[in-house]
């Protein structure tokens, strides 16, 4: 089936070429002509008939096609034709018409040539750059056209929320798509510069202000926010102005940082989720720095099938790396991330790895052969209550599955080792904090080995991430609740994951070793908020027809996240959302004690002898504690 495709693909590709490609042949000669009879008020003088013309004609189409050609203007699809396309026009007919008029010059002298009128040239030059963009323009003025007659019968009245690039594009694939639900009306946004202007045909009727105006004007049924760069407060604003207007179906277009290409299409449309809503405001990184930190480079992710590694490989390979390398032990979830990225980035080698980190033996092996110049290291048991119940496990991953990767990182000449941390990893009072912390540690105790540099960073908790409250949350909604949360007050800091995966990146190629960055995570969200939210959006009402029941602290939970201790401090850099934890020195020798006891103690002893000896290496640790 796909090599059949493949086929009628090629086939139409050719048929669509050689269209186009005759077309230019016959409209280039008909304006030469034209352009003679304009000249000449209908009337061409003999002498032009006796090879001018011809010789004007065939040295048109010696540059001009080729021109053409080279230009890709027999490979747009012209459905999808914009300004972009229309300058690439122009340029082409300008550039081949310059070659026209160097040739007639430099032979001028020659019989043939010798008197040709140069306003001819003139005027077929904006005869044939009207007259060859008409036709590629036909098929989308037919769009145009064939929009306005009664199909907004069949399809919803959409208002776009926003006239940028992101609200253009949108429009223009809606105009195009015969299967689209969508009949828009027009726009709101927040530009002054462009209130009452028309976008193929469609006014921007106001603000994001007066979307409650336009609904009821414009009869609106649906809603499409198209503001990938914009932050959480104004989607959030649109939203709720759009449900005071009764508008119950909200559409978006993701941010930038989730979109996998540059281009914005129908097909990216989503729902409105919660991430939209309650997320940090929009981060700004380097994105040539990154690009030259990572391009060309092996890149290996460990619990790459996770949330967070699995968006850490789709952020990543949009930088070109050498090769990716995904490593992680869920089989399932590898097979689906590397597929995913195989049909978006067919040109970039995908290495699927299914391994433990625990197998020192494996892992070296690994290491050995496929020598990756960067190591992200996402693997992790992160599930707080889990792991109070289950320490030697979370011991066994989260510190020593961590030093092998680190040791054979150090071993095989790594450039950079990434360590992704987390805010429970300051003054833990849990297993899983303090975990962390004794990772960061790790990190730079062999960041002092003067080899491969070691970096970690912090952060809050990722939005949506799987067993993360999000999902939890819906599941409670979708069995019509109640939805627990465990206190009325609880705070904590939320992070979109791949806006999160940017700062690390970034963080990632400003570190010169030993670091432990910290994400600015913007202000904490209350759980009890992000709980009626997510409620509203699934088009019920708070304790009305879903109830919200309170809970209680578990062991090892915070009432808030802290993001440094009162001892720490933090060092600015120059990225303003990427800040340097100041931290004292870990001892070598402390932390190899520590970790030789903890390592006698990990299989055979108690839950509390683990979480004891944690305490002898990390001090700040408070074992057991819900802290208020």
């Amino acid at each position: 089936m796909k090599r059949i495709l493949s086929k009628i693909l090629k086939k139409t590709t050719k048929t669509r070429t050689l269209f186009f490609l005759i077309s230019d042949i016959f409209l280039i000669a008909s304006s030469f002509i034209l352009a003679f009879l304009l000249r000449f008020e209908g009337q061409i003088p003999v002498q032009y008939f006796e090879g001018s013309i011809q010789v004007a004609v065939f040295i048109a189409l010696v540059f001009c096609i080729p021109i053409f050609y080279f230009s890709k203007l027999y490979s747009f699809t012209w459905a999808y034709v914009s300004t972009q396309e229309l300058i690439t026009l122009f340029r082409a007919v300008s550039i081949g018409f310059l070659a026209l008029g160097a040739t007639f010059f430099i032979f001028r002298d020659y019989e043939i040539l010798s008197g040709f009128p140069r306003s001819v040239l003139v005027i077929s030059y904006f005869l044939v750059f009207v007259s060859t963009g008409s036709i590629r323009f036909s098929k989308r003025i037919y769009l145009n056209i064939k929009r306005g007659k009664g199909e907004s019968d069949k399809k919803k009245r959409t208002l776009i929320v926003g006239a940028g690039d992101a609200g253009e594009q949108i429009l223009r694939s809606i105009l195009i798509s015969k299967s689209s639900q969508y009949f828009p009306v027009g726009f709101v946004d927040d530009s002054q510069i462009k209130q009452g202007v028309m976008i193929h045909g469609l006014k921007v009727f106001g603000k994001i202000e007066d979307i409650p105006n336009v609904v009821e004007s414009e009869g609106v049924e649906e809603m499409i926010i198209a503001l990938p760069s914009a932050g959480s407060k104004i989607i959030k604003r649109a939203v709720e102005l759009g449900r005071q207007a009764g508008i119950s179906d909200v559409k978006i277009v993701p941010s930038i940082a989730e979109l996998i290409g540059g281009e914005v299409s129908i097909g990216n449309i989503r729902e409105v989720e919660v991430e939209d809503l309650l997320g940090r405001e929009p981060v700004s990184v380097d994105m040539g720095k990154i690009e030259n930190f990572i391009e060309n480079k092996i890149v290996l992710i460990t619990g790459a099938a996770g949330s967070i590694g699995s968006e850490l490989a789709r952020q990543v390979i949009k930088f070109k790396p050498l090769s990716l390398l995904l490593f992680d032990q869920d089989e399932t979830g590898i097979f689906y991330i590397s597929n995913e990225l195989k049909n978006h980035f067919p040109n970039i080698k995908i290495v699927s790895i299914i391994a433990d980190i625990r197998d020192k033996k494996n892992v070296d092996e690994i290491f050995c052969k496929l020598k990756p110049s960067i190591v992200f290291h996402a693997a992790a048991y992160k599930h707080v209550p889990l792991m109070e119940e289950n320490s030697q496990e979370a011991v066994r991953n989260n510190i020593f599955g961590m030093k092998i990767i680190s040791d054979a990182s150090l071993k095989n000449g790594v450039e950079k080792f990434v360590f992704i941390s987390t805010d429970k990893a300051i003054n833990p009072t849990s297993v899983m904090g303090a975990t962390k912390r004794v990772g960061e540690m790790i990190c730079q105790v062999l960041n002092q080995q003067n080899g491969t540099k070691f970096i970690s960073v912090r952060f809050g908790n990722v939005l949506g991430s799987r067993g993360s409250v999000i999902p939890v949350f819906k599941k409670q909604i979708k069995q019509g609740g109640p939805v627990k949360v465990t206190h009325p007050d609880m705070k904590r800091f939320f992070m979109i994951t791949s806006e999160a995966c940017l700062l690390v990146m970034q963080a990632a190629e400003m570190g010169q070793g030993g670091e432990v960055f910290v994400l600015d995570m913007g202000e904490p969200v209350k759980i009890l908020d992000l709980a009626k939210e997510m409620i509203k959006l699934s088009g019920f009402e708070p304790d009305k027809d879903i109830s919200i029941v309170f809970t209680e602290l578990r062991p090892g939970e915070k009432m808030f996240e802290e993001i440094l201790t009162a001892e720490e401090g933090t060092v600015v850099t120059k990225n303003e959302k990427i800040f340097i934890a100041r931290l004292s020195n870990t001892k070598e020798d402390n932390l190899n004690k520590g970790l030789e006891k903890l390592d006698k103690v990990m299989y055979n002893c108690s839950n509390e002898e683990v979480k004891a000896v944690l305490n002898e290496i990390v001090p700040t640790y408070k074992n057991g504690e819900s802290i208020k």
